[in-house]
Parts: structure tokens; C-alpha cells; sequence
């Protein structure tokens, strides 16, 4: 089965199928530029899937920081990302906000009411991604978690109204094809393709992004 859901022509990074993380992480930071650091990882007992980290009731297993100190080990080097997954080759890719993207996070019922909207709109979307919890992920550039709220504010919305959060620094994303146990893997909703190398601006997303919210209550 294809990993994308929807998107674009076929660029580069998107060719998971059969892919190992190791190499999908090295063409992240070789490809995208994107900064990224090794995550949890699955393990297998008495034949179900448990997380690295030990927690029973872990919310992601496979798929969040191992350390505390992850933001210090996020890397946007080809050559180190390969060391850091060949020291353990099932990680999970995790990409830290706030560097060369932010992100925009709503419920993926409101996120595909978004980019059907967005479609209709003619918008040039960045890449998009969709979590096995059912979130999406909307990537734009550095700055919207500042911005967001205020931009929000102006189309008439109280920010607590909406399920919708700006992830920057400080916070990160998991990139397919990374498996949140067994709930399955994060996907492409648009995939990076040269056409979006450039990143749109939150304030060019949030008016159909609020809207479908606003929808989804």
C-alpha cells in the first residue's frame, strides 16, 4: 500500500515503502535540510509491541523523545544522522519544530476538511502529515507558534476555542515512516516535493485551518 494519502507528483524523500528508517532519516536532513534525532523504538514481547521506554501506558509508544536532553542531539547532518540510526537502526525519525519549520497540529477530521478547502483555494501547501492518533501535522515556516494565536484572534475565534496548536521550538513531530506501536505508521497528507521546498506562512494556512475547526467542534 502506497504511504502517501494524497499529494502531488513523486519526489525523493516520500519512497518509504521498503525504506529503513536509517535512510529515510539520512534523506531528511540530506534532501529536506530538516534537523532530526532518534526517538523510542518498538520492541517486540511475548509477540505484541511495547515501547523503549518501558511506561505501560506510554500515549506513543515508539514514537517520542528517549532523552530529555533530545533538542541537543537533533542533528541536520547526513553524516550523523547515519551514525546515531546505525547505533540503533529501528528508532523512530523525529523532527524538532521551530528550527527550519514550524508545525500546525489539528484533529485530521478538521485537517482534510482543510485541504480539501485549501485545494479549492489554489493554496501551495508545504508537506502534511497524518499520526496514526489521528492529528494531522501542517508544516510552515519558523515563527507561527508566535503568530498563531493572535492570527486566530483576528478571524474571530478565541484560540481555546480551537483544536488547533503552532508547535515551535521546543516541541517536535514524528516523520513516516515512524510506527506509533501497533496503531500503525505516520503518513505523508502531501508529500515533500520540490514544489514546497518553500514553506507557506502560517498566515497563509490559518483562515481554512481555523475554519474547519471551527467545523469540528
Amino acid at each position: 500500500m502506497e504511504e502517501t494519502i494524497a499529494g502531488t507528483e513523486a519526489a525523493q524523500i516520500p519512497k518509504q515503502r521498503g525504506d529503513s528508517l536509517l535512510e529515510t532519516a539520512v534523506r531528511y536532513a540530506e534532501e529536506r535540510h530538516w534537523d532530526v534525532f532518534p526517538g523510542t523504538w518498538l520492541e517486540a514481547v511475548d509477540g505484541v509491541q511495547h515501547c523503549s521506554c518501558s511506561v505501560p501506558a506510554c500515549a506513543a509508544p515508539g514514537a517520542h523523545p528517549a532523552r530529555e536532553d533530545w533538542a541537543t542531539l537533533a542533528t541536520g547532518s547526513a553524516t550523523v544522522a547515519r551514525r546515531m540510526w546505525q547505533k540503533q537502526p529501528t528508532a523512530s525519525i523525529l523532527l524538532p519544530t521551530g528550527r527550519t519549520f514550524d508545525a500546525i497540529e489539528v484533529a485530521e477530521s478538521a485537517g482534510f476538511l482543510a485541504l480539501a478547502r485549501m485545494e479549492r483555494m489554489e493554496l501551495t501547501l508545504g508537506p502534511v502529515t497524518v499520526t496514526p492518533n489521528r492529528r494531522m501535522h501542517f508544516f510552515v515556516l519558523p515563527g507561527a507558534a508566535v503568530k498563531v494565536p493572535d492570527l486566530v484572534r483576528k478571524l474571530g475565534w478565541s484560540p481555546a476555542s480551537l483544536d488547533l496548536v503552532a508547535l515551535g521550538e521546543g516541541a517536535y513531530v514524528a516523520g513516516p515512516p515512524t510506527r506509533f506501536g501497533s496503531r500503525g505508521a505516520v503518513q505523508w497528507a502531501c508529500r515533500p516535493t520540490p514544489a514546497n521546498r518553500w514553506l507557506p506562512d502560517a498566515e497563509e494556512l490559518i483562515s481554512p485551518l481555523a475554519y474547519a475547526c471551527g467545523r469540528d467542534r
